[in-house]
């Protein structure tokens, strides 16, 4: 295995990251959102990420598909909306009540910390990957 592809590892797995932090981003900007409809409400969204292995090519040039992660899709949460009873709200059904979307906020944000640092820990591996080529070339100097 090639020393750049700690590279292209630490590249997916910030990819992938950085894909959790805009969607747990977009369910916190839409955690107080109402809907008169629980049909239209907000639902919440999280990727479903999946680890690819290294794997040969198949067309014999040799080259090896390294391992990474990769975001499959994006699950919407089938949770059911909370209905809150808030007659003077315009946007209230018939009987009075709004629908909001069940985005926990808490749990959100211990998304958002936990990606947070999951890409951090990518940009780690990269700057060591970086230091230890620098040193590698070092070798010859002196």
């Amino acid at each position: 295995m090639s020393s750049f592809k700690a590279f292209d590892i630490a590249a997916s797995g910030m990819a992938a990251q950085s894909v959790r932090l805009n969607t747990t981003a977009s369910n916190l900007a839409n955690a107080d959102s109402v809907s008169g409809d629980p049909a239209t409400v907000y639902k919440g969204r999280h990727p479903i990420f999946q680890a690819v292995k290294a794997t040969l090519a198949s067309h014999g040039s040799g080259a090896e598909g390294g391992p990474a992660v990769k975001v499959t899709g994006i699950y919407e949460s089938t949770a059911p909306a909370s209905a809150r009873y808030e007659p003077g709200n315009p946007l209230a059904d018939a009987k009075g009540y709004v629908y909001a979307p069940s985005v926990n906020i808490v749990e959100e944000m211990v998304n958002m910390i936990s990606a947070s640092r999951s890409y951090q820990n990518n940009v780690e591996v990269m700057n060591t990957s970086k230091e230890l080529l620098l040193a590698t070339l070092r070798l010859g100097q002196g």
